[in-house]
């Protein structure tokens, strides 16, 4: 192959960062490198389940490329005990972070990382956002994202106002993030490669327009007009990035209250996984593109034929092949 050409699709970006990619190469395994595209593209939300529909994946593969993932330290699985009552890898939490290696900073530290113009402007502009005086453990939290993770100051300055106005909206006005939430937000952002300004503006952006739709998808699922939790909310982020049209979404929840009987999250979001990857957004689309292989629906009467049988006649040919077979198991019998 001399050359190529990269086409990109006019849709949401997928962003990895540069160290994630690197140990992806390195790996050389295809499924590893899809399952954390899949993941990243979830942005935290998707299970084991809507990732399985997402790639159409038995539960053995994804497990395996799971393993791989876990082996390169870009994700973590929660530990379960096995037979023998050791504790086993399993898959049921794969987003949940991997934790990360500490650098425990002492006073010494912190105050020459003050002595820096930049750092400690950072300081005071995020005393100012969250309106307190740091902490000790604060200020190496703060340093943590600084210097070990190597966020750039004004990345970190977008960092903690996405999250104290997250906080505000979640839980009302006056409520402030705590450090050690914006550190585990910083870690995400991280993965995501949202290292610069500019992609981390873009990735607030998205968020902010995808928020809007939460109110009416909560009225949608009939669950009023509070504010979402936490949980509730990575779902809804993640089926409003999906593009679907409303009557999609109330579709997927009535399927999910007559199998569950009651509105099952991750189920519900089995369902959406599974269009969104079929590329179903809209109810014409579902309803032609999600039958059952042979089912009656999906079979067409011939040219000319009429839209509406006899149904008389059809059910006097029914008795006529009834009454048949009565009379071939009566002559057996004798």
């Amino acid at each position: 192959m001399s050359g190529y050409t990269l086409r990109l699709p006019e849709e949401e970006s997928v962003v990895l960062s540069g160290a994630a990619a690197e140990r992806l190469i390195r790996r050389g395994d295809g499924d590893g490198a899809l399952l954390y595209i899949a993941v990243v593209r979830s942005r935290g939300t998707g299970d084991e389940e809507s990732l399985r529909a997402a790639l159409g994946w038995p539960e053995e593969r994804l497990r395996r490329a799971f393993a791989v993932l876990a082996g390169e330290g870009l994700v973590s699985l929660p530990r379960e005990a096995g037979e023998d009552g050791k504790a086993v890898p399993t898959a049921g939490s794969a987003l949940t972070p991997p934790p990360e290696r500490q650098v425990e900073y002492t006073r010494a530290d912190m105050a020459r990382a003050l002595e820096g113009a930049e750092f400690a402007a950072l300081t005071s502009a995020v005393e100012g956002k969250l309106g307190k005086k740091l902490t000790t453990p604060d200020l190496a939290m703060l340093l943590g994202l600084y210097d070990q993770v190597g966020l750039p100051a004004d990345v970190i300055f977008l960092l903690v106002g996405f999250c104290a106005e997250r906080t505000a909206q979640q839980y009302g006005p006056g409520r402030r993030p705590t450090l050690r939430q914006i550190e585990r937000e910083g870690y995400a952002w991280a993965r995501l490669g949202l290292m610069t300004q500019e992609s981390a503006a873009a990735y607030i952006k998205d968020y902010q327009q995808r928020r809007k739709a939460l109110p009416e998808l909560m009225r949608l699922l009939r669950l009023g007009d509070r504010q979402p939790g936490p949980s509730e909310e990575r779902y809804l982020l993640s089926w409003a990035g999906m593009g679907f049209d409303q009557a999609v979404i109330e579709l997927a929840y009535d399927k999910t209250l007559l199998k569950c009987k009651e509105l099952k999250w991750p189920y519900m979001n089995k369902i959406l996984a599974s269009w969104h990857q079929k590329g179903l957004h809209t109810l014409e689309e579902v309803e032609a593109g999600d039958r059952p292989a042979g089912s009656l629906r999906t079979r067409r009467p011939p040219e000319g034929a009429a839209s509406t049988p006899d149904r008389t006649a059809e059910l006097q040919r029914m008795d006529r092949y009834l009454r048949r077979m009565r009379q071939e198991q009566g002559k057996e019998e004798r």
